[in-house]
């Protein structure tokens, strides 16, 4: 409660009436008039009203680092100083935080430096007259890692695209043209390696065409997807000769295995579980590696300047069909050639004392819980790459299936070399709680 003291000052005056009409009179002596002096008075006013009083500001504690909090040295709503120590944290977490920060800035200070170094080297290959064709084909291309880690892809896809771009129009622009646009040297092309994805999802039925409208899901799509926008912006902008293609999924040697096939294959020889996204009924188009190099290889020499092409493998399958066939194919190479199963990390003995792979069944497949945003089905119509350019795809699934597995059985090393250290620790990040 508060009280208000308010002082106000009373003035009384009284004044005589005079008559204006009655004149004067000289020397008549002049009458008496009263006049009262002001009178002042204190009065005091009081007001009770109910209210809180606010600080005038406030602050949120937060630590910097996660931990075990072991005390804390406050009250809520106390007054502290600066320099107060206000919490302790379990030191051995914390060190263990504080060690794992400086690998991971180790490691991109590390990546920082080999990308300065190889932007140097790129554009100095450019500058050359030897340089007249660049094919861009994004170093991040994987849908989980881009749920993961959104702002990796946008890096690279996106800004990766523009700064080659950039080295190209420095290297290739000879002058302007009268309407002041580039000119640029003869018989160079960009071409940007793209994805289906940028699509979207198809239904049951239905292809992409090159006249489909863009609808990214996922980050990785949307990258991709800004990434060929900015491509045809720089056609537009500068007339500088572009194409793109945009492929289904890729399958073949040297594929990494954190995608599905060189997954499941790892996992097989490792006597791992399979996992499976949902109930395994996406669909893709599978498209073999050595194909999809035929067609860009034949639209970087052939294709008309400013178009996109779609390339597809008419190979679509469930993903719970590949690892179906993938057990079974890998089942059948090893029964038909024993050698293989020298590659096997899980070794049981049969009867015979020869090394079994009766274990090799349908049983290892374990459903997992699906990923976000996950497409339902993608499908390429490759018409126009057909009609314009003679390219179909000649690989048939289940030859290029054969052949992609006995790619992997005979080059474990290549696979245990890209799969040590971060892999490990992605597979597990990835899978463990599913």
């Amino acid at each position: 409660m508060k009280r208000i003291m308010i002082t106000f000052a009373w003035t009384v005056c009284v004044l005589t009436a005079c008559d204006k009409n009655k004149p004067s009179q000289t020397g008549m002596q002049a009458l008496p008039i009263d006049v009262a002096k002001p009178l002042v008075e204190n009065v005091t006013l009081t007001k009770d009203y109910p209210g809180y009083l606010e600080a005038e500001s406030t602050v949120d504690l937060v630590g910097r680092v996660n931990g075990i909090l072991q005390s804390k040295n406050f009250a809520p709503g106390s007054r502290v100083r600066q320099g107060q120590v206000l919490f302790v944290i379990e030191p051995t977490l914390y060190e263990n935080s504080v060690k794992q920060a400086e690998a991971e800035l180790k490691t991109a200070k590390a990546n920082l430096e080999y990308a300065v170094s190889s932007y140097q080297r790129m554009k100095e290959a450019i500058k050359s007259d030897a340089v007249s064709r660049i094919q861009y084909l994004q170093a991040e291309s994987h849908v989980d890692r881009s749920i993961e880690n959104p702002q990796l892809f946008l890096q690279t896809n996106i800004l990766g695209t523009q700064n080659l771009l950039d080295a190209a129009r420095r290297a290739w622009v000879t002058g302007k043209d009268e309407n002041g646009y580039p000119t640029w040297c003869k018989d160079v092309r960009y071409h940007q390696v793209s994805t289906d994805e940028v699509y979207g999802s198809l239904g049951a039925e239905g292809f992409f065409t090159e006249t489909t409208p863009l609808c990214p899901h996922s980050p990785y799509s949307a990258s991709k997807t800004s990434a060929d926008m900015i491509v045809m912006a720089y056609r537009d902008t500068y007339k500088m000769p572009v194409t793109i293609t945009r492929c289904s999924n890729n399958y073949g040697p040297y594929h990494f295995p954190e995608k599905l096939i060189p997954l499941i294959i790892k996992n097989i020889l490792e006597g791992k579980k399979l996992p499976v996204y949902g109930d395994g009924k996406n669909v893709r188009d599978w498209l073999y590696v050595e194909d999809h190099c035929k067609a860009i290889d034949l639209v970087l020499r052939k294709g008309r300047e400013g178009e996109v092409y779609n390339v597809g493998g008419h190979n679509e399958k469930e993903n719970i069909e590949i690892v179906k066939l993938t057990i079974a194919t890998i089942h059948r190479m090893m029964t038909e050639t024993p050698e293989y199963r020298k590659i096997l990390k899980k070794k049981e003995l049969n009867d015979k004392g020869e090394i079994s792979i009766d274990w090799i069944n349908e049983s290892l497949i374990t459903f997992v819980k699906d990923r976000l945003g996950h497409d339902q089905r993608y499908a390429i119509d490759p018409t126009k790459i057909t009609n314009e350019l003679g390219w179909y795809p000649e690989t048939k699934f289940e030859t290029g299936i054969v052949k992609t597995i006995q790619w992997y059985l005979e080059n474990q090393a290549w696979v245990e070399n890209v799969t040590s250290g971060d892999y490990q620790k992605y597979y597990e990040r990835m899978y463990k709680n599913r």
